[in-house]
């Protein structure tokens, strides 16, 4: 790994999950100190999917394959990106309190299994609330030097951190109606597989022991994985080189969101009961970086 600037790292190969582990256990300066999430840079240079952890993905998930990667894939994949990220020592806030509560992913082109890729994770926004700050992360997918994918993902932590500020404008989830087209009870035991798909072993998501002592009831499915399972049990997108996803995660295991082709066709909106619905969404991720910075 390479360092520059203090806030700038690349990884010329996968990022070691012992190494940004081990710093979540180190003290966080704090976000009143820092006065703010500093501008952290993160790259992952000539990243290659093992074929194994794409079947894990697809076995867990219950998502096909289709033309290329599905559209949920960089997201688990390039996980482990945003835990080195927020797990840097400039990082005001320790990872453990971090509660992943908005995802926005767009897909300009599919993925296939064998491109080369390089990822950016970066602080693109923040914000303080009343109850807490939230700071996004933008990432980027570059297959064989073109743009092939992007997201915006939101995360949250409580607390009191100063003077309030304006909430983000993707804040606001659509309404839901409609009729319930799926219902399922996921079943237990692979939040430590699925972990190593995404880097993020979270006890949380594997022992009801730890998860009580953080206020849950029981450990609960990463939310990419709860996320997938929605994806799979919809009408399939079909083979759109461009496709749009927003999510909403509501609680432990609970999540609302739309979904469709990212331009043209109507999106479909949903949660975990799978519901159709009308509205579409934004069309790329250079607005919602804007609008975040309102």
């Amino acid at each position: 790994m390479a360092v520059s600037q203090d806030l700038h790292a690349t990884f010329l190969k996968r990022p070691s999950t012992i190494a940004y582990m081990a710093r979540a256990f180190l003290p966080s300066p704090g976000l009143k100190r820092t006065r703010g999430f500093p501008p952290i840079r993160v790259i992952w240079k000539n990243a290659r999917v093992g074929r194994q952890e794409l079947s894990s993905f697809l076995r867990l998930t219950g998502l096909p394959l289709g033309q290329g990667m599905p559209l949920l894939f960089p997201h688990v994949f390039g996980f482990r990106l945003q835990m080195a990220l927020l797990t840097h020592h400039a990082f005001p806030m320790p990872v453990w309190g971090a509660l992943q509560i908005r995802n926005h992913l767009l897909q300009h082109r599919p993925i296939q299994a064998d491109d080369s890729l390089e990822l950016e994770t970066r602080v693109a926004g923040q914000r303080v609330l009343e109850k807490g700050a939230e700071v996004d992360l933008y990432t980027a997918v570059r297959a064989e030097n073109e743009l092939a994918w992007e997201s915006l993902t939101t995360f949250y932590y409580r607390g009191r951190f100063g003077g309030q500020g304006a909430p983000s404008p993707l804040a606001r989830p659509p309404e839901i109606s409609g009729e319930e087209i799926a219902r399922w009870q996921a079943t237990g035991g692979s939040g430590w597989r699925f972990g190593d798909l995404t880097g993020d072993f979270n006890g949380i998501h594997w022992s009801s022991w730890y998860a009580r002592a953080f206020g849950f009831r029981r450990a609960f499915h990463h939310p990419q994985r709860v996320l997938g399972q929605c994806l799979a049990r919809l009408p399939a997108a079909g083979a759109a080189p461009t496709q749009r996803l927003d999510a909403w995660l509501k609680g432990a295991g609970l999540l609302q969101f739309r979904s469709g082709p990212a331009r043209g066709q109507r999106a479909r909106r949903n949660r975990l009961r799978a519901v159709p619905g009308r509205e579409r969404p934004p069309r790329n991720h250079r607005s919602m970086e804007r609008g975040n910075r309102r």
